[in-house]
């Protein structure tokens, strides 16, 4: 901007200018045409008491043409900005809880372009964009805000671990049950094998020896029972003694008594081999002490 004699006189673009110093003339200022930046740091509180401090970034150039207007409307147009700035968010911010400043940040961010374009586009500034960059409340207030966030992921997350224990203890009890339907399934096949079994015993005895009589085979049956009773015990038994009625019709109660017994045997085995070793030891004490 150059002024002769005090007075604006003509504007100097970019490139080889002359100024006459001779006719009074002189450079009053110099203006940049180029987007600029303006950070403001504006202190508020919410609708709720809590205090906050928003960094607000405002992008702002000179209109084309304008140049004029806006070196000489305004002695400091980013002190006139940061004016604007503030009073719209002071009212606009107290209206609203905090919760409600992190999600409304965009439409504040709108009111204060919208109000700042208003009033600089008359002084020849152009408002480009305006950035709330950082929302930053006190530092109690969010350390309790992350507090109740952490609260809240526990609860949730104790919630769905009872849910998945829930979940495996129905999944066991269905398959305790599935389970133990099966069973009594098996056993009822199994029972009714054997029975069929038996019956085709008796019903093929009976046609390849006629004169036997029924009580006569199921007695047959019962002994090869008993035997093959007897069998599988002898194998599958861990005693190493087994004591057997020499008849087989006391049934049950005998083959119970010769366990009882076998058990008592092997009891009374163990305990004499442990009294031998122990005579054994103090004997052998015994020797070393005379050796010495």
């Amino acid at each position: 901007m150059v002024e002769r004699c005090g007075k604006f006189n003509r504007e100097l673009k970019s490139g080889c200018n002359v100024v006459c110093c001779c006719l009074g003339d002189c450079v009053a200022g110099v203006i940049s045409c180029r987007l600029q930046q303006l950070d403001i740091q504006c202190e508020t509180k919410t609708r709720d008491n809590v205090f906050v401090v928003l960094s607000i970034n405002v992008q702002y150039k000179v209109i084309q043409n304008s140049e004029r207007d806006a070196f000489y409307s305004l002695e400091d147009c980013q002190k006139q900005i940061c004016s604007y700035v503030f009073d719209t968010v002071r009212s606009a911010v107290p209206k609203i809880n905090l919760d409600k400043v992190f999600e409304q940040k965009e439409d504040i961010a709108n009111s204060v372009k919208q109000e700042l374009s208003k009033c600089m586009q008359a002084y020849g500034w152009e408002i480009i964009q305006v950035l709330i960059a950082d929302i930053e409340p006190d530092k109690k207030v969010k350390d309790a805000m992350n507090e109740i966030n952490t609260a809240q992921r526990l609860r949730v997350a104790t919630v769905d671990r009872a849910e998945a224990d829930k979940i495996l203890v129905v999944k066991k009890a269905e398959a305790d049950a599935e389970s133990k339907y099966l069973g009594g399934v098996g056993i009822a096949r199994q029972r009714k094998a054997i029975a069929e079994g038996m019956r085709d015993t008796v019903i093929a005895f009976t046609e390849k020896v006629p004169e036997s009589s029924p009580q006569e085979i199921m007695d047959l049956v019962l002994v090869t029972q008993y035997f093959d009773t007897l069998k599988e015990i002898g194998e599958k038994s861990r005693a190493s003694t087994i004591f057997l009625p020499s008849n087989n019709g006391e049934g049950d109660s005998g083959i119970r008594q010769s366990m009882l017994e076998a058990y008592a045997s092997n009891r009374g085995q163990d305990e004499a081999a442990r009294k031998r070793a122990y005579d054994a030891q103090r004997a052998a004490q015994q020797a070393a002490q005379k050796r010495q």
